[in-house]
């Protein structure tokens, strides 16, 4: 702790984005940097607390306070390598992460100004490549091979640490180029391309090998992979959106969310998409309020949309604070992105009854208001229907309402099979299938859920994966 009173004195200082009126025509990334001297002045701020509640909220457990004193007195090279021993990339979570670190600092709980955490860490990593301290490793290889299966943030985790211990790596990938949902599914904006490029070489300098367009138990036999690899690790996610089955579903203008994320990356990336959606001129709605819909938003008015509305189901949270999700709870508050500032019209409490068509396209959802009452059990809120009806006009409408808990037991079972060994399919809690080589971590396992969860979970399974290894 370089600076004991910076805390005192320093101010949170966040970098901002960029303006809207710039931003709003490209899709480069909107979030600015500090300067050197801003950035340093900002890791002062950490007081390297007896009990840092930043290290025990983050499921990696970034050793916060060491890589802030570090980056304040300048030495970023000791401060990447400190970071990178608990986090196999910087560059994704110092821009997609929510920052739970964030929400436990002491100074959040205090006065409401936590350290910047997020930034802080973005801008070691980023000094890291700029100073050439990041270059590859060669390791003292084992002999044994593993299959990962998924190249999102999961599959890169254990592929990246299960190759630094030796092993063999192979990493397939369904998509036409890795990194899954943060290639094809992340905008532009929150997380440009050339970052996963970047760190896709160094892994393949190190000898790990990407087969993508390749679907496992559909281009390759599951019984293959199991036959060829010594261990086999499942990181598929949890891509299958929650569908809204209301009458008018099937009229022209109905999408989910990642058919236009995922074809906006394409698009970007220079992969002709089979079909485009495209929202200049229309009337856009998004149903869901997460960020998902959020992402929506955002590309929505790239596209040049005549408007966009975000609706969702569930009341708005209040600005700030919420005593109903104190901490240590997340807290459950009005978040407004830089999507939202670009132009959005936002409405909770709304219900969708129905899809409303003209000759097979949309052009309207009729919406119902709904209250949320307590239960009589103490337990999650009842939802009530009002009986006030809205039409809604609408030419685009995107459903953003989350993801279904991945059913990954097909491809599972698929590869146990393969092994003659029919029992105990489902995976447990540790991420593998008892008695048995085949692993998974990551949303295929939890559900739908952070980047920097996934990443945890896939530092979990390599350990389980090394430790089976070495003892078979």
């Amino acid at each position: 702790m370089g600076n004991p009173r910076a805390f005192l004195t320093i101010h949170r200082q966040e970098a901002g984005y960029r303006p809207v009126h710039e931003r709003i025509d490209d899709f480069s990334e909107v979030e600015q940097t500090l300067n050197s001297g801003d950035r340093r002045t900002q890791a002062s701020r950490c007081m390297d607390c007896g009990v840092p509640f930043c290290h025990w909220a983050g499921p990696l457990g970034n050793k916060q306070p060491e890589w802030q004193d570090l980056l304040y007195k300048g030495r970023y090279k000791e401060a990447y390598h400190v970071l990178e021993q608990t986090d196999d990339f910087p560059e994704f979570t110092g821009r997609v992460c929510p920052a739970l670190c964030e929400k436990s600092c002491v100074l959040k709980l205090s006065c409401d100004e936590p350290v910047t955490i997020r930034e802080n860490e973005a801008a070691i990593v980023e000094a890291a490549f700029r100073e050439g301290y990041v270059q590859p490793i060669q390791p003292v290889r084992n002999g044994k091979k593993v299959a990962v299966i998924g190249s999102g943030p999961a599959g890169l985790t254990v592929a990246n640490q299960l190759n630094r211990k030796g092993y063999k790596v192979t990493v397939f990938e369904k998509d036409e180029l890795p990194g899954g949902l943060l290639r094809f599914g992340i905008p532009n904006f929150k997380l440009g391309k050339h970052i996963i490029d970047r760190r896709i070489r160094i892994m393949e300098q190190e000898g790990i090998l990407f087969r993508v367009n390749t679907m496992v138990g559909k281009d390759i036999l599951a019984k293959d992979v199991v036959k060829d690899f010594d261990a086999v690790c499942v990181a598929i996610g949890a891509e299958v959106p929650r569908d809204l089955s209301i009458e008018g579903r099937h009229l022209r203008g109905v999408h989910f969310a990642l058919e236009l994320l995922s074809q906006q990356n394409r698009i970007l990336e220079g992969i002709p998409p089979k079909s485009q959606i495209n929202c200049k001129g229309k009337k856009v709605l998004v149903i869901g309020g997460g960020d998902t819909g959020s992402d929506c938003v955002g590309t929505a008015n790239r596209h040049g949309a005549a408007c966009v509305t975000q609706i969702e189901i569930m009341p708005q949270p209040p600005v700030g604070q919420n005593p109903a999700t104190p901490w240590p709870m997340y807290p459950q508050v009005l978040k407004t992105s830089s999507s939202h500032e670009e132009g959005c019209i936002r409405r909770w409490n709304l219900a969708s009854n129905r899809f409303i068509g003209e000759k097979n396209n949309l052009i309207g959802v009729e919406v119902e208001e709904v209250e949320w009452v307590p239960s009589p059990d103490g337990g999650r809120p009842q939802m009530r229907l009002t009986g006030k009806k809205e039409i809604i006009e609408a030419d685009l409408v995107f459903l953003a309402m989350g993801f279904l808990h991945p059913e990954q037991e097909g491809l599972i079972k698929e590869l146990r099979l393969a092994t003659d060994n029919r029992d105990n399919i489902a995976v447990d809690n540790a991420g593998y299938t008892a008695n048995s080589n085949l692993f998974a971590c990551g949303d295929a396992v939890s559900g739908a859920s952070l980047v920097v969860k996934a990443m945890a979970s896939g530092r979990n399974v390599a350990r389980s994966i090394d430790r089976f290894l070495q003892t078979n």
